[in-house]
């Protein structure tokens, strides 16, 4: 018999004043509390485990074992972990089955849209989402300026992919080579200028989705008469951070995304 299942077999024994000790008998423990404890367990998994020990998962959550053994019950009842032979445990087949329904529900312009009406307001700028469609581009979502001279873009557009900043970033983020999507990649964003009309500039960053899909370039634009390069890189920040955001509700890692803004705010 292994140390784990030792562990697993004599902590299951412990005496329920050992779990007093951790405050379950207070008010609400057996509420909220509890459940985050429970979804402490689930997302104490990363990517890239197999199946994590009892004493990982203590380690991982900072739970004691009494409180994880009791809890994960509850969770393989309802096929949220699943226990193998060897006492280890691995998430279980209810979160794909929510995943799922999660991405069959879920509405792009639902998510992608108060952010864009936020970046609009703040800036007082277009503000547009593009998807890739072979060698095009089109505008899926717009939220326009409230100025009378502005980007004239409308839903269901369809740009050139290689002139202007959104294209860039979609193609860039679509494996497209070169030293320039090198750097798109690198930065996540690009600032365009007089790319695809000589009178319009643009900021775009990359959106994902669940396994870093590529779902849409978010796209700031406007007249040159109106804004200079300082202005837009003054932006990019704010737009790196609503897209960390949209890819996060997406199901995407928004580390990137951040990380890139965290860089620009340290120069």
């Amino acid at each position: 018999m292994t140390a784990d299942r030792q562990t697993v077999q004599n902590d299951t024994t412990l005496p329920a004043a050992n779990e007093g000790a951790e405050g379950d008998k207070t008010p609400g423990a057996s509420g909220v509390a509890a459940l985050d404890r429970a979804f402490s367990i689930l997302f104490a998994f990363r990517p890239g485990d197999y199946a994590l020990t009892l004493a990982e998962l203590a380690a991982r959550t900072g739970l004691y074992k009494s409180t994880i053994l009791r809890l994960a019950g509850s969770l393989i009842q309802h096929r949220m972990l699943f226990r193998l032979e060897d006492g280890r445990y691995q998430i279980g087949a209810a979160p794909l089955m929510l995943g799922a329904l999660y991405q069959r529900s879920m509405r792009l312009g639902d998510v992608v849209l108060p952010h864009m009406r936020a970046l609009a307001e703040a800036t007082g700028e277009a503000v547009s989402l593009y998807i890739r469609e072979r060698d095009v581009r089109v505008c899926l979502h717009r939220v326009d300026s409230n100025h009378s001279i502005r980007d004239h873009v409308r839903e269901g557009d369809v740009l050139p992919l290689e002139r202007g900043s959104g294209g860039r970033v979609l193609c860039a983020f679509s494996g497209m080579q070169g030293a320039t999507y090198d750097a798109i990649r690198r930065d996540h964003y690009y600032v365009s200028i007089g790319e695809r009309d000589r009178e319009t500039v643009g900021l775009s960053v990359p959106v994902f989705g669940a396994q870093q899909a590529l779902r849409g370039a978010l796209c700031l634009a406007g007249p040159a008469s109106r804004i200079d390069g300082a202005l837009l890189q003054s932006w990019r920040v704010p737009v790196l951070e609503h897209a960390a955001q949209i890819t996060s509700t997406l199901g995407g890692d928004p580390a990137p995304l951040r990380l890139a803004a965290q860089l620009i705010s340290k120069t």
